[in-house]
């Protein structure tokens, strides 16, 4: 048991790299993690429609099809349905600074004031735990720790759930307690809040 806060473990996928240019979530998913320990039953999962067509590129990396997209919910309904699912928690991503970066560029889509929380990435926690590693992304870590690679990998719930049991792991690994120790560890980067 640890006495780490309430944690929103979560990822999207996009139609490219650079919300700047464009690029939209197609795919948001969320898993909470309190204790110390993911809670699987508490997960959320939708598509998003883009509003825009996707292109080859991203198909061939999240194997989204416009047609699975194209009825969902927009971002300005998703995106309440999200901070609703995470209210009372941080949220914490896999390279944080991408996921995060298109919650900063989408919440302009929504009505009035979107205040997000606070973000962490467990890339830098990996990168702080295990600087020998040559590579810290999801799949070094799934090999790493010898997890079942999912065959939906880059599906959004895929990866949070890859993520929430990496962070597990490091939380073990790194004998993690309180939010605290990974702020002083400097295990854990902060992200900017906009």
């Amino acid at each position: 048991m640890t006495g780490l806060p309430p944690l929103t473990v979560f990822d999207v996928e996009t139609t490219g790299l650079d919300p700047k240019r464009g690029h939209r979530i197609v795919e948001i998913a969320a898993m909470r993690f309190e204790g110390g320990r993911p809670l699987a039953e508490q997960t959320f999962s939708t598509f998003v429609n883009p509003e825009r067509a996707i292109p080859f590129e991203a198909k061939q990396v999240n194997k989204i099809k416009d047609a699975e997209v194209e009825c969902a919910p927009t971002i300005d309904a998703v995106l309440p349905q999200f901070l609703t699912f995470a209210e009372g928690s941080l949220l914490i991503a896999h390279n944080a600074s991408f996921d995060y970066g298109f919650l900063e560029v989408e919440k302009q889509y929504c009505w009035g004031y979107v205040d997000l929380p606070e973000c962490f990435c467990t890339l830098r926690l990996a990168q702080y735990l295990y600087p020998g590693d040559f590579r810290h992304n999801l799949d070094a870590l799934t090999q790493k720790f010898k997890f079942a690679m999912p065959t939906d990998r880059h599906r959004a719930l895929a990866d949070v759930i890859l993520t929430a049991q990496a962070l597990e792991r490091m939380i073990t690994d790194g004998q993690i307690r309180s939010l605290d120790e990974l702020r002083r560890r400097g295990s854990i980067r902060q992200m900017a809040r906009g």
